[in-house]
């Protein structure tokens, strides 16, 4: 291979993790996949065509940038929803597309009915609640407004969603804004009802109030960080061990960083290893080089600290993360 190291994305780990997410919240469930911040750093184009082989359709983003590219690499069938940035004259190449988009406050809500007007199509929305997050979302006090335009614009809006965000269900500490959270979404869910507003979903949790809070999980849930392998926090991670009475991890990991060693070599005691006196050899060693450094995103604070895998051997590295090598 011409680059020195690659990105591996493991097809049989994604849908493991999906096989067990199910086994946790059922199959009623839509699962949203959340692929901002360019697929946690999996890569959009690849893990989007890999999460629409193991079955997924309903995909999340930041923006309409990661939106464009899952439009790019998805089926005609799959779902898009922004949860964030989208800037007014963008909305109606949303709209035109169908692409869902969050609103959470009135000149995003005026920008989408404009343009729906003007392409005679509706606007797919997800109605944003400001719960206790204190971030983006429609207050109480602003739903008098809110429920005027959409009854006067029901022609131009189709309400896909009405949504909220907790604030950090990843830790015990936030429990009790949690819930009061939730209370203040059930207590806004009964205003909209009465006033004819209802959803296609009604949805909140993220990966970490999905296995926190089963009473949470609601129409829809947007899971990212546990398709991909990974837990929110500890906590989450040991809470959830704890409940289901699991002795190991019960997700995969869909990412591996893939390189070669270009060099080994013997090192006699007393040599110093790499830049500097970092490390000191306290016996005869065999020290590989592997050619990849904090260039390519391998950390300098792994120096003397990070570890890797060879042929499933975990090796410690050694002396200083240089630009282009490290030493194991």
């Amino acid at each position: 291979m011409f680059e020195s190291s690659l990105i591996e994305l493991s097809k049989s780990a994604l849908a493991s993790n999906i096989k067990y997410i199910r086994k946790i919240i059922g199959n009623e469930i839509v699962i949203s996949t959340v692929v901002k911040g360019n697929a946690y750093g999996h890569g959009i184009d690849k893990f989007v065509e890999l999460a629409e082989y193991c079955g997924m359709n309903h995909f999340s983003v930041y923006g309409a940038d990661e939106a464009l590219k899952v439009f790019q690499n998805s089926k005609p069938d799959s779902e898009i929803m922004i949860m964030g940035w989208i800037d007014n004259p963008e909305v109606e190449w949303a709209i035109k597309n169908d692409i869902q988009f969050y609103v959470f406050n009135f000149e995003r809500l005026y920008s989408a009915i404009n343009a729906s007007k003007i392409l005679n199509k509706k606007a797919r929305i997800h109605i944003e609640l400001e719960t206790g997050m204190n971030r983006v979302g429609f207050h109480t006090t602003e739903f008098k407004k809110l429920f005027l335009l959409l009854k006067e614009n029901r022609e131009h809006l189709s309400i896909e969603g009405i949504s909220t965000h907790y604030a950090g269900a990843e830790s015990v500490a936030n429990y009790v804004r949690i819930q009061k959270q939730h209370k203040k979404y059930k207590e806004a869910i009964k205003l909209f009802n009465q006033h004819g507003i209802i959803p296609r979903y009604y949805h909140t949790s993220s990966s970490a109030a999905t296995m926190t809070y089963p009473n949470m999980r609601m129409d829809l849930v947007r899971i990212g960080i546990l398709l991909y392998g990974f837990w929110p926090s500890p906590e989450t991670f040991i809470g959830h061990l704890t409940k289901q009475k699991l002795h190991e991890d019960p997700l995969q990991r869909v990412i591996s960083w893939k390189s070669k060693i270009m060099s080994i070599k013997s090192v006699k005691m007393g040599e110093f290893i790499g830049y500097g006196n970092s490390y000191f050899s306290r016996r005869k060693m065999k020290v590989a080089t592997i050619p990849v450094g904090y260039c390519h995103g391998f950390a300098r604070s792994l120096s003397n600290s990070g570890r890797v895998l060879v042929r499933g051997q975990r090796a410690d590295v050694v002396g200083v993360v240089n630009m282009n090598l490290v030493m194991i």
